[in-house]
């Protein structure tokens, strides 16, 4: 990843580079102490893949600058603040800032949030490179049933959907791409036939696929155990995180987009109060079934875009 600082404090900057910098995976190959120096013809000729803006800045603060880069800079913006407000926040959302860390810096934080920003940057690029492989492709050339990209992409698209509810990076999420696969091959399979099979169904599918047919049955059960417990942390996350965005912002585009459909919104509204408060009461939950036969069919939906 590439990255590039704009920050008004030489020391700043120097600390964040060297974080960004130590695990050799990421270079920063651009600073800036202002607003105003940059561009996106700049960031484009570095090849920028991450943008990370002050908020505070002496000519051309964090949000001004995110809004004149709104429709021209490709990569993702990163806001950098001493201030956690919400109405802040709610506007920089609406100049595409999706992720912030807050000052003073803290490392477990920002290593955190770089990884979740760089796995999104990863996703959109694999979705960008499966939309042009799919164009060598005559529309009649392939049946859609026998297109392999087609079925390889369904997992890309889901990829994409489990980072837009902030659970790229979840161990559960590997368990649900897995699930999405199974249930791919086993509408094919079944055809008009084809009914929603029950969670158990599932999970004992995937459990299967894992370990092999040579696995014995307490082996499998254990597996099948904590695939549920894996899967069902990961949706619990995506609840938290969803409420987060409308806590902050009740007209942001994704809280309005996915909290109704991946959930029930009565849930969603519990784990906001919840949030607001600091406290677990512990009375939110999610419906399991609900959303992966919500998140199925969406990747389904952005396959078939994808390919159309």
């Amino acid at each position: 990843m590439r990255y590039f600082i704009v920050d008004d404090d030489t020391a700043f900057r120097v600390m964040l580079a060297e974080i960004i910098e130590e695990d050799g995976l990421n270079e920063v190959v651009g600073e800036a102490q202002d607003g105003s120096e940059i561009d996106a013809e700049l960031l484009a000729m570095n090849r920028i893949d991450i943008l990370i803006l002050d908020l505070l800045m002496p000519k051309r603060d964090g949000i001004e600058t995110a809004r004149s880069l709104q429709n021209t800079f490709k990569g993702k913006t990163v806001m950098i603040s001493q201030s956690d407000s919400k109405e802040m926040i709610g506007e920089a959302y609406t100049y595409g800032i999706e992720y912030y860390i807050i000052k003073p810096l803290n490392r477990k934080e920002v290593k955190s949030v770089l990884k979740k920003v760089s796995e999104r940057v990863l996703l959109d690029q694999s979705i960008q490179n499966i939309k042009k492989s799919l164009h060598i492709f005559d529309d009649n050339s392939l049946n859609p049933l026998e297109n392999p990209y087609q079925a390889k992409s369904i997992n890309d698209s889901a990829r994409l959907l489990l980072s837009e509810l902030g659970i790229g990076g979840e161990s559960g999420g590997q368990d649900l791409l897995l699930i999405l696969e199974y249930l791919y091959d086993y509408e094919k399979i079944a055809g008009n036939e084809y009914r929603y099979p029950a969670l158990k169904e599932m999970f004992s599918g995937i459990g299967k696929q894992k370990l092999g047919s040579q696995a014995n049955s307490a082996t499998l059960q254990k597996e099948i155990k904590a695939s549920e417990q894996r899967v069902r942390r990961a949706i619990f996350q995506a609840l938290v995180h969803i409420a987060s965005l409308g806590l902050a912002d009740y007209s942001n585009p994704k809280f309005e987009e996915y909290a109704s459909k991946y959930f029930d919104f009565e849930q969603v509204r519990k784990k906001m109060n919840e949030l607001d408060h600091e406290k677990d009461i512990g009375h939110s939950h999610a419906n399991t079934k609900k959303f992966i036969q919500v998140l199925y069919w969406e990747a389904k939906k952005l396959n078939a875009k994808s390919i159309s």
